[in-house]
Parts: C-alpha cells; structure tokens; sequence
C-alpha cells in the first residue's frame, strides 16, 4: 500500500498542471476576427453581410458601416456571403501568431444573365379583338361536373364499361332464376301482350332504342342487323 502513496501523490500533483496546459493551449488557439467588408467598385461598407464559421452553426452579420467581430479558432474557414455578391472564403493560419486578426473583405457583384424577353404589339385593335374573343378559355369545376354528369356521357359509360363482380353475380342469379322458374313449360311469349306491346312503343318514342344503337360499341363485319332489332319481349318483362 506505501508503494502506491508516492504514484498517486505524483497525479494529483500533476493533474493541475496538465489541466492548465490544456486551458493555455485552448486560450492561445481563440483569435478574435475584426475588419471591413466594402463593394469592390466602389468600395463602400457594405452592411447586413454574413459573417459565418464553415462547418459550425455560429456567425454574425456586418453592421451599417460593414464592420464585424467574432470569435474563432485557428484553422477555422469564414465564408461571406450577401445576396447579389459572390461569396468569398478565408482560412485563419494555424501558426498565427497572437489572438487578433484584421481583415478587409472586397465583395464582387453576382451578374446573373435572364433570357431576353420580347414584347410585341398587335398590328391592329380588330385582330386583338379577335384573337381575345376566339381564345379558348378553360372550363371551370362546374363547367367539368357538368360534362362528367351529362346524360350522353352516362350512357356511352354504361354501355362501354365492363359490369363488376356484383353486376355480373346479380345477371347471372336471375338467368338462372328464369330457366328455374320455366323448368319442364315453355316460356312466355310477349308477342300477343298488350302490356308488352304498350311499353314497347312508350320505349319506342322515348327513342331508347336510338340512343342505345347511338353508342354501342362498334361490332365485327360479320353480325347482321337483324340481330339487333328490338321486340316487346325486350321491354316487357313479367315480375315472378
């Protein structure tokens, strides 16, 4: 245990002193930044320029003089920038010696080139007018709800959409209904109905079966017409 006492007398003797070599070492790399930015044609102080440390979230701006300070650290790379001038960097020495340092900064304007833009005027008021009036103008939401809601639209989206699952089960279930309801007899035949006979020419003079013919969907060169001719067994259907 006696061997030890001299090994940690001597740390905590040199504990302090290493300490303070670390803090000179510290204070000796803290410069403090002072200087002048100014416009490189005209050389006046420029004011509201950034003053900021690359690669840390810490800076100032210049003053209405153009005058700034900071603090930094040897190394350190400061870049100005303001808008309408191109942004310039600077590097404090590593091996600078004491813990001030002046700078004057010029700062270059930032000449950006737009495109040309041409205006002409029209050769006359007449075709002014005209080429006002006959621009076509893009149709507003109600004016789009209206033409998605229109009842040609409808039918031309009923007749081309193909039936989901529910539509194609629901047709099928009532084909199989009818052959089940007629089993073992012959069907109905609406032809000698005057029920179906008087819903056939209501049908008729509504022109159901024009706008029908109007969009279905174009068929083969080889179907006839004679399929497509209604009959009162189209339009009557018994209730089972």
């Amino acid at each position: 245990m006696r061997q030890f006492l001299p090994i940690l007398f001597a740390c905590l003797f040199l504990k302090p002193v290493q300490t303070k070599a670390q803090f000179e070492s510290f204070k000796d790399s803290v410069v403090q930044l002072y200087g002048l930015v100014m416009t490189a044609d005209s050389l006046k102080g420029l004011e509201s320029v950034s003053v900021v440390v690359k690669g840390q979230n810490r800076g100032t701006v210049t003053n209405d003089k153009g005058v700034f300070s900071i603090v930094v650290l040897k190394g350190d790379e400061i870049e100005f920038s303001s808008v309408g001038y191109k942004p310039k960097t600077i590097s404090i020495s590593k091996s600078l010696e004491g813990n001030q340092q002046s700078v004057i900064q010029l700062m270059v304007n930032d000449t950006v080139y737009l495109p040309a833009t041409i205006i002409k005027a029209r050769p006359t008021r007449e075709q002014f007018e005209r080429d006002f009036l006959n621009n076509p103008v893009a149709d507003d939401d109600i004016a789009i709800a209206r033409k998605n809601t229109d009842v040609a639209t409808r039918r031309l989206l009923l007749a081309n959409m193909p039936v989901d699952g529910r539509e194609a089960s629901a047709q099928y279930l009532r084909q199989i209904s009818n052959k089940a309801y007629y089993a073992g007899q012959a069907p109905p035949q609406n032809i000698f109905n005057p029920f179906a006979w008087a819903e056939f020419i209501k049908a008729w003079k509504r022109g159901d079966f024009k706008k029908k013919d109007t969009y279905r969907p174009s068929s083969s060169t080889n179907t006839t017409n004679s399929s497509t001719t209604p009959t009162p067994n189209d339009i009557y259907k018994p209730k089972h």
